[in-house]
């Protein structure tokens, strides 16, 4: 494997030192505005498959790369200076979703044994390195295009999302004991999925919306594990989606045992997305402000769920502009940017609103 992009740790380092970096918004809720039917998500090449692929907006690199790298441009130009991959969920496991049959239909169960055929599968895994390669692509030609055009460099983030299984819990009431994949097994999965997006040209692995620490641990692995093995190294952020009691989902740590869980990774940055807008994400990012000893990201969603606004989601652009200013004067932010029902005109708002204010200094460590 080739080392596609140099380390642009220090690069970025001194660049969060200057100001407030901007991250992108929703590739889902963008999407949406396509208006895209199942034909147009389906394309020529999976016209005859058996299952829907609308939901799978991750597909959409290979069968309407037009809309995506249009997405990725559209953010760029909004002020972002780091626009996700299309990959959230080009994982074999998660793709095994729409390409394999579910053995719950027939009376079985999602078990270890089935999840070692599916990270064995050939069609799964020539189909997401296919995915992280073209989603890379796509992402790097608006991110040097808009670079060359502003005299700003753009940067190019890995998306590696939380898979649909989990490590920490089992689906069964009455078997606690029982997971349906192994730690290697979603091991392997992030492996074959990194080694895609560092192929592709990335700049940064960002393993974000973690609800499941251990999930999250498998694809820390991964990555220092490529790293060692390639000799390379690429700076890495971790975000973690929580509850309103600041807990992540299914592991249920607080931010400061989820911090303790990654410092000895020293990621770029850590921070919370998703799950919660920004007003229930504040005193979680406080928190996580008072103990992390590197970057703080936070790239809430804009808001509630609300299915009569137009996103989706109820925060309009210059609401959330006004949420993540606040964040930036109460010194918080080191990266922000924005989740579900963020649109470019949400990113730009933001980007204009953070511009002001001086980046959080990080704390020294003695």
């Amino acid at each position: 494997m080739r080392m596609a992009q140099p380390d642009r740790t220090s690069e970025l380092t001194t660049a969060l030192a200057e100001r407030i970096l901007v991250l992108d918004g929703a590739m889902g809720t963008t999407i949406r505005a396509y208006g895209l039917q199942e034909a147009q998500a389906r394309g020529r090449r999976f016209m005859q498959h058996d299952k829907d692929l609308l939901n799978n907006g991750d597909i959409l690199s290979l069968t309407c790369p037009e809309v995506i790298g249009d997405i990725h441009k559209q953010f760029y130009a909004a002020g972002s200076d780091i626009c996700e991959t299309n990959t959230f969920s080009a994982t074999s496991i998660a793709q095994s979703e729409f390409f394999v049959a579910d053995p719950r239909e027939h009376g079985g169960r999602k078990e270890p044994d089935f999840y070692q055929n599916i990270i064995s599968n050939p069609f799964l895994n020539d189909l997401v390195w296919e995915m992280n390669i073209e989603s890379a692509r796509l992402c790097r030609k608006w991110a040097d295009d808009i670079a060359s055009d502003s005299g700003r460099r753009r940067y190019v983030a890995g998306a590696i999302g939380p898979l649909t299984v989990s490590l920490s819990n089992s689906p069964d009431a009455n078997d606690p004991g029982f997971r349906v994949v192994t730690f290697d097994q979603v091991l392997e999965a992030y492996k074959h999925q990194i080694r895609a997006l560092i192929e592709g040209g990335c700049d940064i692995l960002m393993i974000e919306t973690i609800f499941d620490s251990l999930n999250a641990k498998a694809a820390t692995v991964a990555v220092q594990e490529i790293f060692e093995s390639h000799k390379i190294r690429l700076p890495v952020i971790i975000s973690a989606a929580v509850g309103r009691g600041g807990e992540t989902m299914i592991s249920a740590q607080k931010v400061e045992a989820f911090w303790n869980a990654f410092a000895h990774t020293r990621p770029l940055a850590i921070g919370l997305n998703c799950s919660l807008g920004p007003d229930l994400m504040r005193p979680h990012l406080e928190d996580l402000s008072a103990c992390a000893t590197t970057h703080l990201a936070c790239y809430p969603n804009a808001g509630l769920p609300n299915p009569l606004a137009p996103t989706g989601f109820d925060l309009e652009p210059p609401q959330m502009a006004a949420f993540m200013a606040d964040f930036a004067a109460a010194g918080l932010l080191n990266l922000a940017g924005g989740c579900c029902g963020n649109t470019p005109e949400h990113i730009a708002a933001i980007a204009r609103a953070v511009a002001p204010h001086k980046p959080r200094e990080v704390p020294i460590v003695g």
